[in-house]
């Protein structure tokens, strides 16, 4: 549903006294929208040529994300060497960055064509203006030209190509614009069919190695998943049964003999309900039920690739936050010996076109991600990218400590604990005590992670702030029982998670429970709103990005083929039930109690959560007579990925820290 655009009207000026009596208020000062190319922004003040020097460096930061390796042995990366990341080419460790695409919008999806495939090339999406309506190409290395795959007008995405490369599967809502189906293409004659429109959300996961089938999996929510197998000859689906009835799945793959599968999954082991989300391996002509591979792990897997000679698996454990990289050698599952890595994140896994080589990104507090390739023979760790950090001394950059406070509710008799990722100043001021901001992830079925932040890095060493990333109950990550924990009528709950960390931020010597801040984006947004309408007189300011401001009007407007979604977690809006409880939990009916200062970022074309939020929540708020920030690009989604924008945005709320957190030029 495309809403008009709503204008935002002129605003009280009176005192906070008379805030509430409209009649009785001073006249209204009109509130002034300024445009400048495609930003929009009220009431934001130049920023200080200063504090865009200081920030320069910082925002001049850049990472490397691992997409696939080439025929040739070489990598193919994503990057950022001007507005936007796009796909580069390296040959050699620490090589020669090779651009392959231009384009203002960012790519995602990024894929090789498999080895065997005698194809030369990649498959990448892009979007326009972030809104999420992504087209899937094909770039070939040879000619370097490239050729729309996908319907150019559906969203697209997930794509997947076979092990001879002779078809390639992708997800699209071209049928109906709600559901996302399965969708079939044969690559040498670029005929496509629909292959799974049973409704709903499904993504193709792996092709047999014969080509003739393909394991698929509907997503209902993060706490449930049906897998499958496609017959692509019939176009028959076969669901297979879940123990228990209801589980989450993440990886599903065919093992080298083409019958047995990995996967990953938190249903039942043996009858005994499982937490967290393991590592399995089928054989159904055994007879025997799953085997649990990473049993000896009480965390969640999170990702598995398996080598194309079919010798070797990989796979990540999210330990606490922090990811660990585990080799199997198949059919034995025997671990393999690996170097030792850093504390921190690992994305992107793939096995060289030989087997004999892993390459992943690695990701840690204080270094952006970076590419290394492990030789499993010698368990050899070499780096081959070396992202830049402005020219800043990285030995400076602060890592984060592991802390967990206590909140409201108890677990076994003893309070619960909620962790958080806590970013302390190498230099605390002398006789005073550390202004505080807490960042709070969104999701909310995601997790705060130890990953680089050049925002994190310049607030603590710049400004001398703590940073507090709490994994509030709800989060993924901590087993299926906390992921739960906030759903539906229990929203609010995660919200007293906050005001439990602003008590123990109260009791920590160092900090200053005077000067709080809170930031966080989409569901955080959320978060960050329900913080100040609960603890307005605890905390001094907020920075709001992409959030929710009326849980009720967001699914009325979000796009449709994420409502249903957003319903099995937030609750289903057209129930007088749920409604009651939107209608009594939303900032936008609580906005009279948000008497701190706000600044609210959003981006117009956000598929998410629409821009309206953002407008709505700012109408109301500013009627309460504090300051209020108000940011759109026009040609961005849900997040800003270009770097002009991103760096205005980074800029303009660091003045906005300065002056309502710090009390700095006021």
């Amino acid at each position: 549903m495309r809403l008009r655009h709503a204008v935002l009207l002129s605003v009280l000026a009176a005192l906070p006294a008379l805030a509430q009596a409209q009649s009785d208020a001073a006249p209204a000062k009109a509130v002034v929208r300024e445009t400048v190319g495609h930003r929009i922004s009220e009431h934001v003040p130049v920023v200080p040529p200063a504090l865009i020097e200081k920030l320069n460096r910082y925002q001049n930061t850049r990472g490397a994300e691992f997409a696939g390796w080439t025929r040739d042995g070489c990598l193919l990366i994503t990057t950022r060497f001007a507005e936007t990341a796009q796909a580069h080419r390296v040959c050699a460790p620490l090589g020669m960055r090779e651009q392959l695409t231009f384009y203002p919008e960012p790519i995602m999806s990024v894929g090789t064509a498999p080895p065997a495939s005698g194809r030369d090339g990649f498959v990448f999406g892009k979007d326009v203006g972030g809104n999420e309506f992504w087209q899937l190409s094909w770039f070939d290395l040879a000619t370097r030209e490239t050729t729309l795959l996908s319907d150019g007008k559906a969203r697209n995405e997930d794509p997947l190509f076979s092990r001879d490369g002779r078809q390639f599967a992708w997800s699209s809502t071209v049928r109906n614009g709600t559901d996302t189906d399965l969708w079939l293409m044969d690559l040498a004659t670029k005929q496509r069919k629909a292959l799974v429109t049973e409704g709903g959300n499904w993504a193709a996961m792996d092709f047999s190695p014969d080509g003739t089938r393909l394991l698929v999996l509907k997503y209902v929510s993060a706490n449930e998943s049906y897998p499958g197998v496609v017959d692509l000859k019939s176009g028959k689906l076969e669901l297979f049964p879940v123990d228990g009835g209801k589980a989450a799945f993440g990886d599903f793959k065919f093992a080298p003999d083409g019958k047995s599968v990995y996967f990953v999954s938190d249903e039942p082991d043996h009858g005994k309900a499982s937490e967290f989300q393991t590592l399995r391996f089928h054989d159904p002509d055994s007879g025997k039920p799953p085997q649990v591979l990473s049993a000896d792990i009480p965390w969640d897997v999170d990702a598995m690739e398996i080598a194309d000679d079919g010798r070797h698996l990989a796979y990540v454990s999210n330990e606490d936050g922090i990811h660990k990289l585990h080799v199997l050698s198949l059919p034995g599952h025997t671990p393999v010996n690996l170097p030792e890595l850093p504390v921190g994140m690992i994305t992107g896994l793939g096995f060289s076109p030989d087997g004999k080589r892993l390459a992943l990104s690695l990701n840690t507090a204080t270094s952006p991600s970076d590419v290394h390739v492990i030789d499993l023979a010698t368990a050899k760790l070499v780096r081959w990218t070396r992202s830049e950090v402005g020219g800043l001394d990285a030995a400076r950059f602060v890592a984060p400590t592991l802390v967990r406070f206590p909140t409201f509710d108890e677990v076994d008799g003893k309070p619960r604990t909620i962790p958080a990722f806590y970013y302390k100043p190498a230099k605390a001021p002398t006789g005073g005590k550390l202004p505080v901001i807490i960042s709070i992830h969104g999701g909310p079925e995601s997790q705060a992670r130890p990953t680089f932040s050049p925002n994190f890095q310049f607030l603590v060493n710049e400004l001398g702030v703590a940073v507090l990333v709490p994994n509030v109950r709800g989060s993924a990550g901590y087993g299926k029982t906390y992921l739960t924990l906030d759903n539906a009528d229990k929203r609010e709950d995660s919200v007293k998670d906050i005001g439990a960390l602003l008590d123990w931020i109260a009791k920590q010597p160092e900090l200053d429970a005077r000067r709080v801040g809170v930031t966080g984006g989409s569901y955080g947004g959320y978060m960050v709103l329900a913080s100040l309408m609960h603890y307005s007189d605890r905390i001094r300011a907020g920075v709001e990005i992409v959030g929710i401001s009326h849980f009720g009007t967001f699914l009325d407007n979000t796009e449709s083929y994420r409502r249903d979604l957003r319903r099995a977690e937030y609750g289903d809006e057209r129930t007088p039930e749920m409604k009651a409880v939107f209608d009594r939990i939303s900032p936008l009916n609580g906005a009279k109690k948000i008497t701190s200062p706000l600044f609210v970022a959003q981006g117009r074309n956000d598929p998410r959560v629409p821009y309206t939020e953002a407008e709505q929540i700012v109408k109301a708020v500013r009627g309460n007579g504090q300051p209020v920030w108000f940011l759109m690009f026009d040609d961005e989604g849900h997040g800003f990925r270009k770097k002009g924008n991103v760096d205005y945005y980074g800029a303009a709320s660091m003045l906005f820290w300065q002056r309502y957190l710090l009390g700095v030029g006021n």
